[in-house]
């Protein structure tokens, strides 16, 4: 990327944000443009004889993956992902989430363009850390957690896109196809101040993607290494989602109705001890190189952190279906997604999960129902 397209690029990003909260949007401009200016065409990489063989042998792969994405899955064929920044730290970004004491909705801070989302993210974590604490000074839960990529909608495609990370290019085969068509889904769509239906709109994509990568791409190895991985990963899913309801459960208690917050506490604390032993009890069951992959996300579980979770689970079972529904064509599913998405939101998410039935003999096109009788959602 020339010095020119990347000065162009931070003004644009700081044109957007607008003069509010000037050094928090400086630092996400100049974070991100520091990102880019990083980056390289992957034919260079392939090119250079200081770069691994490793390193070649997951690039090649990740163009390949990057051409199926848009050739099978009619995602974008565009400059995103066929360049690669080496970041030299473990996360593109680390994000900070926050919601309240009894409760799992999470806090919102909103960004010109992105719209309302659940989070704040930083280029270095300390910055992350300080703001992580000035949250818990204002009585929220909250937590850290870093973020191996994300997405810029697109927006800066004419600089370059967004590129191949250091952060996740050394994931596994099933893993590296997952993210990469995670991250090109939100190019597909987004919609301003709905994180859960963006979220869980591109895993839906990134999970039907990547399961008909391995199916028709990868070999028997990959496909044995990603079930493996993914089972793990399923069976902590299950388990957050039941020890989320039951929270939710005691945040609508008739004890927190009544503001008995010593018996909501002690209920609290019960389902996170709970939570803990059921999950030690799954990670016994586990081998391989991932067996811990989840421990640092059970040590620091709060509210705001099972609330973070649910915006990347909630809609994804509708969206699947949503999918079968409209015949497995991209195309109509993607029509019929947009079609949802232009709902209000209040009412978005049960039309969704009402409209989208499983496939019959009749698979007409779904009508998007407005159980919004209020107007739009904030």
């Amino acid at each position: 990327m020339s010095r020119r397209r990347a000065v162009f690029a931070a003004a644009a990003l700081l044109c957007l944000a607008g003069c509010a909260d000037l050094g928090y949007y400086w630092q996400s401009a100049s974070g991100h443009l520091g990102l880019m200016r990083a980056a390289r065409p992957v034919p260079e990489w392939l090119q250079d004889p200081a770069a691994s063989e490793a390193l070649k042998a997951k690039l090649e792969l990740a163009q390949r993956i990057r051409r199926f994405a848009s050739s099978e899955l009619g995602l974008p064929d565009n400059p995103s992902y066929k360049a690669y920044s080496d970041l030299r730290r473990p996360a593109a970004v680390w994000n900070v989430v926050a919601a309240p004491p009894y409760s799992l909705t999470l806090k919102t801070w909103c960004f010109p363009v992105a719209g309302c989302v659940g989070y704040r993210g930083y280029y270095n974590d300390a910055d992350a850390r300080v703001e992580a604490e000035a949250q818990r000074a204002l009585g929220l839960e909250a937590a850290v957690y870093p973020v191996p990529a994300y997405s810029t909608l697109g927006w800066m495609n004419w600089a370059g896109g967004d590129p191949l990370l250091s952060t996740f290019i050394g994931y596994p085969e099933g893993e590296l196809a997952r993210i990469v068509i995670h991250e090109l889904a939100h190019q597909v769509l987004y919609v301003p101040d709905d994180t859960m239906f963006n979220e869980s709109f591109a895993t839906a994509v990134e999970r039907i993607g990547g399961a008909r990568w391995l199916q028709t791409q990868a070999g028997e190895a990959a496909r044995l290494e990603y079930a493996q991985f993914d089972g793990q990963r399923q069976q902590f899913r299950g388990l957050a989602a039941q020890t989320r309801r039951t929270l939710a459960g005691i945040y609508a208690s008739k004890e927190a109705q009544a503001g008995d917050w010593a018996a909501v506490d002690a209920m609290k604390q019960a389902a996170m001890d709970d939570f803990r032993q059921r999950y030690a009890v799954l990670r016994a069951g586990w081998t391989g190189p991932r067996q811990g992959a989840y421990d640092a996300w059970v040590a620091r579980a709060n509210n705001a952190m099972f609330g973070a979770q649910a915006a990347y689970d909630e809609l994804v079972p509708a969206f699947e279906a949503l999918f079968e529904h409209e015949g497995r064509d991209w195309p109509r599913f993607y029509a019929a997604v947009k079609r949802f998405a232009a709902l209000p939101k209040a009412g978005r998410a049960q039309a969704l999960k009402s409209a989208a039935v499983p496939a019959t003999a009749d698979t007409h096109t779904p009508q998007p129902r407005n159980h919004d009788k209020g107007g739009r959602g904030a």
